[in-house]
């Protein structure tokens, strides 16, 4: 283990957290920790709900990485199970479960990414099907007698749903439970989780001490806004990071792609992504403050986009973006045209659909159209193929003479 005092080492884990469950009992781990040279088991959990890690989770796994470069033994658990009950944390209503095909699909590409941040070698991946597969029916009687509905349905969402008279059903109470039992299969010495997951990680810490275990600590982390959130009044106001939202950076996503992305979020969240993702000292922060933002913006983009694939990737994406910006240049973007993303899932999306999508043409026979009349541009080119394709990446869209677009497929 790393010879780094347990004080130093719970300063440096404090930093960027939000909840901590409890400041003492964590000290007091990391005390014994140090004194008989034995790692923390540090769990964090991860249903495989999409394909794709993406920047918002690594705000957690960055996390997980600091404790691994303590020394402590780290725990990625893959949801495989309770990826098939639902969380219903956030949820206004009944989340359908997945299929066990796109769990497994889905598990199987977690694992190859959690490695772009997490050390290989100091990592222990497990499934939690391992135990809650095995659990019977009188099994599952006796974990839900350590928990009672009136302490379940304080949840907020539970509450403001039976509220509004929307239903939740039985398998959505068992969820926290579910999770909760992670922690005693595990013997978990720390979880970490999202703000949002404070209340499904204290039921592991109660689950713990009704099993006569030592109960976990907790530490939460800030959730991540995702690319289309704004200021309002002061504060970053939009929804958490999301597949499904379509507002995310995706860990595997292009290197052009992730640039642009970053570029298209307004300055106050971008301070907000520093706050969160950047690993540049403070000193250097606050002097990028003093600088154009569009330089902080920039600087933002290549380090994430060299953290993700290469520093070579990430100057080569800076210098296709500053190509699109190119003052003078009449074939290109300028500075103020909007940004559209489209999914592509890994495949080049149609023209026609891509130009519908983007609002840049109303319906599939005036994008047609306009193709067929020259009236169409990708990044200073004229496209006359109707049956042309805009690959993954960042491109300058042109259709007429002043409507124009950055368009991003990912």
């Amino acid at each position: 283990m790393a010879f780094i005092a347990p004080e130093e080492q719970l300063q440096a884990l404090l930093r960027g957290t939000v909840d901590v469950q409890v400041e003492a009992e964590l000290l007091q781990k990391l005390k014994k920790s140090h004194a008989e040279n034995r790692p923390l088991v540090i769990k964090a959990g991860f249903d495989p709900t999409a394909p794709d890690l993406h920047i918002g989770h690594t705000v957690l796994i960055n996390k997980l990485r600091q404790f691994q470069e303590f020394g402590h033994r780290v725990v990625f658990l893959i949801g495989d199970f309770t990826a098939r009950i639902g969380d219903p944390t956030g949820k206004n209503s009944t989340r359908p479960p997945l299929t066990e095909d796109e769990i497994l699909e889905n598990a199987s590409t977690y694992k190859r990414q959690v490695f772009k941040i997490l050390d290989e070698k100091k990592t222990e991946i497990r499934f939690n099907a391992e135990w809650l597969g095995k659990l019977g029916f009188d099994d599952l009687i006796r974990l839900a007698a350590k928990y009672s509905v009136a302490r379940m349905i304080e949840r907020d969402d539970f509450r403001r749903r039976l509220a509004e008279g929307r239903p939740i059903s039985m398998h959505e109470l068992l969820y926290p439970l579910a999770q909760g039992y992670d922690s005693v299969a595990l013997a978990a010495d720390v979880e970490l989780g999202g703000t949002d997951q404070l209340f499904n990680l204290l039921v592991g810490r109660d689950l713990m001490r009704a099993h006569d275990m030592e109960p976990q600590c907790i530490l939460t982390v800030p959730i991540l806004e995702g690319t289309d959130a704004r200021e309002e009044d002061g504060a970053i106001v939009g929804a958490k990071m999301s597949k499904s939202l379509g507002n995310y950076i995706a860990v595997e996503e292009p290197p052009d792609t992730q640039f642009g992305k970053i570029m298209s979020v307004c300055d106050p969240l971008m301070w907000r992504y520093y706050d969160l993702l950047s690993f540049r000292p403070a000193d250097e922060v606050a002097a990028l403050k003093q600088d154009h933002p569009k330089k902080a913006k920039v600087a933002l983009a290549k380090e994430i986009v060299a953290r993700f694939h290469d520093e070579a990737a990430a100057d080569a994406a800076a210098r296709k973006f500053e190509e699109l910006f190119k003052p003078g240049n009449k074939n290109l973007i300028p500075e103020d045209a909007p940004t559209v993303t489209l999914h592509g899932d890994g495949e080049a999306v149609p023209i026609v659909r891509a130009l519908v999508e983007a609002e840049l043409c109303k319906s599939n026979s005036e994008a047609r159209r306009l193709i067929g009349q020259n009236g169409l541009r990708v990044d200073g080119e004229r496209v006359s193929d109707m049956n042309f394709a805009l690959p993954a990446g960042e491109h300058a869209v042109r259709v007429g003479k002043k409507a124009w677009a950055r368009v991003i497929v990912d």
